[in-house]
């Protein structure tokens, strides 16, 4: 329970973070197909007998670097597309080759908080404060590129940079993020609590923390309800993030509908 306390926390403490410039990008499909590249890798890492963590950061940031690079010569969402299905096809690949690795398939698709081990536990942490730091130094360019980047790059910005870094940054969480909440609901954790971060405020730095502090209750209460109902964390996560989002939508629209009749009065 220890060590799915402290990676829960770095992992939505992370996700919470690069998950506020996933919503304020658009890039929720690429948030979504990069984890799908990060499983095909931990099952390819099994197959030539290395740690599945080096084939998710391998592939994650494989996945990244491919729909970056491909997203400036065809539209976003076709070289987000075609990377899916290009990790997908290497996955089941992997898994056909090596019937060893079935049994973990569950928990890197649904996750499976409880089972980090100790071992486990150093590498999430380093990675973990590698990224929040490279944010917390490119938070105003980062924030800047994702709002206006055409301006950013007449003021100096190098956005192409910019987005490079993002992309690694968004890499190296999934594959921290994969093998606690799993591929399949990895981009729920990076999507739900910062999109109702946004609708419950519009400026930066409030909805930046908010965004964190969504992700690490979310977190929080899924490691609490997998361990007392046994079912995967994914399960908890997912749903968590869809009512909060809903949550969020509805006490917006409530304080639009006021202001709207405090006008009219």
């Amino acid at each position: 329970m220890t060590n799915a306390w402290i990676s829960g926390s770095v992992v939505a403490t992370l996700s919470g973070a690069l998950g506020f410039f996933v919503v304020l990008r658009g890039a929720s499909f690429a948030a979504h197909a990069i984890p799908n590249g990060a499983f095909a890798g931990a099952a390819g890492a099994n197959l030539v007998g290395v740690n599945p963590l080096f084939g998710l950061v391998t592939f994650a940031l494989a996945a990244a670097l491919g729909i970056g690079a491909s997203s400036r010569h065809v539209r976003n969402d076709v070289a987000t597309a075609l990377s899916l299905v290009l990790m997908l096809a290497l996955g089941a690949a992997f898994l056909t080759l090596s019937t060893q690795y079935e049994a973990g398939m569950t928990s890197l698709l649904f996750g499976e908080i409880l089972g980090v081990s100790t071992s486990e536990i150093v590498p999430v942490v380093i990675l973990g404060v590698l990224c929040l730091a490279t944010v917390a130094m490119l938070f105003r360019p980062m924030l800047f590129s994702s709002v206006a980047p055409a301006m950013a790059e007449v003021r100096g910005v190098r956005v192409a940079v910019i987005e490079t870094v993002f992309m690694v940054a968004l890499a190296l969480s999934t594959a921290l993020t994969v093998p606690v909440v799993g591929a399949l609901l990895t981009f729920a954790l990076m999507v739900g609590p910062p999109a109702a971060a946004r609708l419950v405020s519009t400026r930066p730095g409030r909805s930046f923390a908010l965004s964190i502090a969504l992700a690490l209750v979310t977190v929080w209460v899924s490691i609490a309800c997998s361990y007392t109902f046994n079912l995967p964390i994914g399960f908890f996560v997912g749903t968590g993030g869809a009512v909060l989002f809903l949550a969020a939508r509805v006490w917006n629209a409530r304080r639009t509908r006021r202001g709207v009749r405090n006008l009219l009065v």
